[in-house]
């Protein structure tokens, strides 16, 4: 290969890497992202105020309980797909992807226990930040799981938790730092930048909760940076999920005035 050729395949890569980011970003949560923006800015110019709205998770998809079901199951399902995704572009001959993004069961002590801390870490601060919000008027009540429940409510609840927490943390820090570091970034600007999205995507929940995930994104891409492994930041987003899905019922009653959704 001639030596003249080699800066102009580095340019290549570089712009294919690039393209690839967009477009994996497009299919999954910087789409979530720009939906995000367009709907804080709608609630900030709705005539109701921002703590008399309420926004809605894992919300009942139809009347009938075996289609709700149904519905849910596939959206968490292909949810899914994006995480496949980016572990299919990650793949090389001698690389296994997992490995690469330390998303293995290599050292299961360790995970578990880190996930345990950056539960306490990040999930009692979060709900002092989200109760403020509440209490101050910047956040939305956000109701994470419906009232009604089935047989499978908490089971999807908890395959829901797991979605997110695969979603979030494999693709906005395993892959999304594994790239940009491909592409010359610094880490703290890969850091700053990773939370910024994991803010941006939450901002529909209100000011309060985007200032919140970017804290716990920094401190995340943090720990990623140090330790190299997703699974603990899997580990910990999960855990906070499930307490927020299914521990909801018991919040509501413990804090009324703050959890319940607007009328």
């Amino acid at each position: 290969m001639p030596p003249a050729s080699v800066p102009r395949q580095s340019v290549l890569h570089r712009t294919r890497l690039y393209w690839e980011l967009g477009i994996v970003l497009a299919l999954s949560l910087g789409a979530s992202a720009v939906y995000s923006i367009v709907s804080i800015v709608a609630r900030l110019t709705d005539e109701t105020p921002l703590a008399d709205q309420s926004a809605t998770l894992n919300g009942s998809q139809s009347t009938r309980e075996w289609l709700d079901f149904t519905y849910q199951f596939l959206g968490i399902a292909f949810g899914l797909s994006a995480v496949a995704l980016v572990l299919y572009l990650l793949w090389r001959p001698g690389q296994n992807p997992f490995t690469r993004l330390g998303f293995d069961l290599m050292r299961p002590g360790k995970d578990v226990l880190g996930g345990f801390g950056l539960l306490l870490v990040i999930g009692i601060p979060g709900l002092a930040l989200y109760l403020a919000g509440r209490a101050f008027g910047f956040t939305v009540a956000v109701v994470p799981s419906p009232l009604d429940t089935f047989w499978w409510t908490i089971p999807i609840l908890v395959f829901a938790a797991l979605k997110a927490a695969l979603v979030e943390e494999i693709i906005v820090v395993g892959y999304l730092f594994t790239r940009l570091r491909e592409l010359g970034w610094s880490p703290w600007i890969i850091i700053l930048s990773s939370a910024t999205l994991r803010g941006s995507y939450h901002l529909y929940q209100g000011v309060g909760p985007f200032f919140g995930n970017v804290a716990m994104g920094v401190v995340f891409g943090w720990c990623y940076t140090r330790w190299g492994r997703t699974m603990p930041l899997v580990v910990t987003h999960w855990l906070l999920d499930i307490l927020s899905f299914v521990g909801y019922p018991l919040a509501l009653a413990w804090w009324p005035g703050l959890l319940a959704p607007a009328n």
